[in-house]
Order: C-alpha cells, then sequence, then structure tokens
C-alpha cells in the first residue's frame, strides 16, 4: 500500500517552465557556440543546471554563467512561477489523510522553498532532497534513497511523480513506482518511452493510485 508520495518539483508541481528558459536564453545570449533556442532548452530540462550550462556553452568553467542565470532567475521568479492545476487540492487532501509527502529535485533549496512558499504548497512537504543534498543527481536514485530514509520509508511503499525521464528512471533504479505527468512540456508520447508505472493527465488522477476517492474540489 502506497504512504508515500514524492514529487519532483519543476514541470511537475510548479508551472517554472517559462521561467527557466527566459533564465537560460538570457545568461547564455552570446556565450554558447551557436545561439541556443527553446527547442534545444526544453529536452534537457531536468537535468542540473551546471550539466547544462557545460552543455550549452561547450566549457568546464561555467560559474559566472550560473550566477548570470540565478540573478535573472530570482528576479523574474514570482511573476512568471505558478502552480499547476489541482496540486494544491492533491496535495492538501494526502496531507489531510496523513500521506508522507517529499520533494526529489535537481535545483537548489533557495528557489524550491521559493516556488513552494509562492504557491502556497511547503505546509504539506515532510522533506525535501535537493541537488545540494546528493552526489549524483537524478536518474542515480540517491535523492529518493534519501527522502525515503528521512521519511521513515520503504521503496515499496513510495511512489516519485515527475514530469521528465530522470525522474522516471531515478524511480525505477529505486524500486519504487514511477508516475509520470502528462502536462509535461516534452510531451506525452516522451514519456511513455520511459515506461512509467502511470501516465496522469491532472494531478486529481493521482489520488486513486495511492488508494484515496477523488471528492476534492479542484483548484
Amino acid at each position: 500500500m502506497i504512504q508515500t508520495v514524492l514529487f519532483d518539483l519543476d514541470g511537475t508541481i510548479v508551472d517554472t517552465n517559462e521561467l527557466i528558459v527566459q533564465s537560460f536564453l538570457h545568461s547564455l545570449e552570446g556565450e554558447s557556440p551557436e545561439p541556443v533556442t527553446r527547442e534545444m532548452i526544453i529536452p534537457n530540462m531536468g537535468r542540473p543546471l551546471v550539466e547544462q550550462m557545460e552543455f550549452f556553452s561547450g566549457r568546464t568553467e561555467v560559474e559566472d554563467l550560473i550566477n548570470k542565470y540565478r540573478t535573472f532567475n530570482l528576479s523574474k521568479h514570482d511573476e512568471l512561477v505558478k502552480e499547476f492545476p489541482n496540486v494544491h487540492a492533491v496535495m492538501s487532501k494526502l496531507h489531510e489523510k496523513g500521506y508522507k509527502i517529499g520533494i526529489v529535485t535537481s535545483k537548489i533549496r533557495k528557489t524550491t522553498l521559493m516556488g513552494l512558499k509562492l504557491c502556497g504548497l511547503d505546509t504539506f512537504i515532510s522533506t525535501i532532497v535537493t541537488v545540494e543534498d546528493v552526489k549524483e543527481a537524478k536518474p542515480n536514485p540517491e535523492g529518493i534513497f534519501a527522502a525515503l530514509e528521512q521519511l521513515g520509508s520503504k521503496a515499496e511503499e513510495a511512489i516519485m511523480v515527475g514530469d521528465s525521464h530522470y525522474d522516471i528512471e531515478a524511480a525505477h533504479n529505486a524500486g519504487v513506482t514511477s508516475v509520470g505527468v502528462s502536462w509535461s512540456w516534452k510531451g506525452r508520447s516522451y514519456l511513455e518511452g520511459y515506461k512509467p508505472s502511470y501516465l496522469i493527465d491532472d494531478m486529481l488522477e493521482l489520488l486513486p493510485i495511492v488508494g484515496l476517492a477523488t471528492d476534492v474540489v479542484k483548484d
């Protein structure tokens, strides 16, 4: 029986997609061998920031690009970030029914907390594992294992919800049930290729997966 629900952040429960794209376009302008486009950014979303900066710039030293990205990202955060539909209602229901809720993300803690608080989701979360807390980011299962340990949970009692193949593969590698979300900018067919245990079109569809009725007020 599922007792623990782990969520990715960006693109899964918090819509930071436009913020991420604009932050990359701003920070990489004139800094890459060829102009970086939205179409190039989207497939790489979900990877740690340093990996993406190295990939796009062709450089091994990217601290200046990361600083430029984060400065822009913070300045535009509250303007461009919003919660995905029905996320608040579902998290509230899970919390009310005693499910353990955690976040496993490739973001840093500061902006993770900003997004959760902005969308009013922070009070539902029992643990947060960020890229700063692990040696290996998703698809390595280290972050999921850390969250399970902090929550006192077992893999067979947990699910991981995410919008990227990094989330699905991390779940598989950790031995937990995987749930893909079709509102990923990468598309439903992209996620289907990684064979998640479930693929949902609305966050409300998560409730019956964990054994709850969908009798909630939609956001």
